[in-house]
């Protein structure tokens, strides 16, 4: 019942601890991951936005009220032993849900969905219409024919080609 808490905080440790050590530039940090990684993209760049110069999500939670509400009967029994009961836990909810945090997000966000899924096309809607802080630039890709994850190889192929070139946009400034 702390997702988003104690394992985030072993990210910023380490992106800390990278910068401290004079190994990476601090103003070029990015930040990528697929489905709870994408959640911990979405948490990091909403949580601790001035860390993070760039992210990359891919089909990621943000929001486990409506996760549960689209869940089959073995996920939704799962969600409740991390999150717990939406009603007596419903701030284990909000305070685990980055749709809670990501209007303080910065970083250029590139959200990466399959659109087989209606609950991830509509979690990426949402990082869409909460976009951070004014002029935070938010795009996203939708992989037809693609549910959790990409299962064809053009698409694998083609989400870290776009992965690359944001994180070559954003924190090298190559255009």
């Amino acid at each position: 019942m702390d997702l988003g808490g104690g394992d985030l905080q072993d990210e910023v440790y380490a992106a800390r601890f990278l910068t401290e050590t004079g190994f990476v530039d601090p103003k070029r940090l990015g930040i990528t991951g697929g489905s709870y990684g994408g959640y911990m993209t979405l948490m990091a760049i909403g949580k601790v936005p001035d860390l993070w110069a760039a992210a990359v999500e891919e089909y990621g939670i943000i929001n486990w009220f409506t996760m549960l509400q689209h869940e089959d009967a073995r996920l939704q029994q799962y969600q409740r032993s991390l999150v717990g009961d939406p009603v007596t836990d419903r701030k284990v909810y909000e305070d685990d849900s980055p749709i809670t945090f990501i209007r303080k997000a910065k970083a250029p966000l590139l959200v990466l969905q399959g659109d087989t899924i209606s609950v991830s096309e509509g979690r990426s809607r949402a990082n869409r219409r909460h976009p951070g802080k004014a002029g935070t630039v938010v795009s996203a890709h939708y992989y037809p024919n693609e549910g959790h994850g990409f299962a064809r190889r053009e698409n694998q192929v083609d989400a870290i080609q776009r992965t690359i070139a944001w994180f070559d946009r954003y924190l090298k400034g190559k255009q």
